[in-house]
């Protein structure tokens, strides 16, 4: 028999969201010779209420045909993000509705979140002190919310034998793909990539899609420092140098600067770089050596070095996946 996957639709969807595993697991059958083999699984959508309509964070409703006893004939469940999750998202727990219909899950059953579906997982205690992610700009509120979950926010997805979850969106593409690369090993997996038209594994993690600028100082004594050395990033900067510039002592300099902007002047000189040699990879043609130049690694490998450590990717796949060029601008 196929197995069996079935998708918890919660008011407030992303219709996008519910698609991925119909999309992913509906189209997966087995390598046979002209694409005549037999599907692998079978895809049911099901609502927490009787079979009726569920609304979406879009100006329409869609009629789902399933309740919540569909949980129980499920190897899979897949809960993908709502915009209204009330008490779920507001204090980590889950209402009368959700409660009783997780009730109806076979133990051993496959749980999988996409997006912050991950909060339905943790309220229903799914993710004690195990390790966790949602999308990048929930992470903080989630890990506030469900102290006892590792939550890591720079993955794609984190596959922990019997429970899944994935970040923002579009990874619940990757963590559906990867579910049928564990099961059915990668043909099966880049045959359905390919008919989707998307990489049947991307490289890094959350890290490369997210702006993380420097926090503002509360009070400002090395504001002049900082305006030289982003003046001068393409050159050598010297700790000492960066001091003088605010008539202090290394140390003084050095702890006034922590205590401003949350960390170390080597650390914030770094940041400051990978964000200009983020900037030239999407907006120049320079070459990647001349973008360590620009940027003040001064070599390439250096470059390769920092940005990977940073940002999960190395800069040719993150020019790749975010140049516009001028043909197609």
């Amino acid at each position: 028999m196929p197995h069996r996957v079935a998708v918890l639709a919660l008011d407030g969807l992303l219709p996008f969201e519910l698609g991925i595993p119909h999309r992913i697991f509906g189209s997966s059958l087995s390598p046979e010779p002209g694409n005549k083999g037999e599907k692998l699984y079978e895809v049911v959508t099901c609502s927490v209420r009787p079979p009726g309509p569920v609304r979406t964070d879009s100006d329409y409703a869609i009629l789902v045909e399933h309740g919540p006893e569909a949980l129980a004939t499920a190897d899979t469940v897949v809960i993908p993000a709502s915009y209204e999750l009330g008490p779920v998202f507001e204090e980590g727990r889950l209402t009368e509705e959700l409660a009783a219909a997780f009730a109806r899950v076979r133990p051993g059953t496959r749980m999988v979140s996409i997006c912050t579906g991950s909060y339905v997982l943790a309220a229903a205690g799914y993710l004690d002190g195990r390790p966790a992610t949602t999308h990048w700009s929930s992470a903080d509120h989630f890990q506030r919310t469900f102290p006892q979950v590792r939550v890591d926010p720079d993955v794609l997805f984190i596959d922990d034998g019997d429970v899944l979850t994935s970040a923002g969106v579009a990874a619940g593409i990757d963590l559906c793909l990867h579910l049928v690369r564990r099961d059915h090993g990668s043909a099966v997996a880049n045959e359905i990539a390919r008919r989707t038209v998307v990489p049947p594994y991307r490289d890094g993690g959350q890290a490369q899609f997210i702006h993380r600028p420097v926090p503002e100082p509360q009070f400002a004594t090395t504001t002049a420092a900082r305006a030289w050395a982003l003046g001068r990033l393409d050159r050598p900067i010297l700790l000492r140098d960066m001091a003088q510039q605010e008539s202090m002592s290394v140390r003084t300099f050095t702890r006034r600067f922590r205590e401003e902007v949350g960390v170390s002047p080597g650390q914030w000189l770094t940041q400051q770089r990978v964000e200009r040699a983020r900037h030239l990879l999407e907006s120049s043609d320079l070459s990647v050596d001349q973008v360590a130049r620009d940027a003040g690694f001064g070599t390439a490998t250096s470059l390769r070095q920092h940005f990977q450590a940073a940002l999960g990717v190395p800069p040719t796949v993150y020019r790749r996946t975010f140049r516009t060029s001028a043909e197609t601008a």
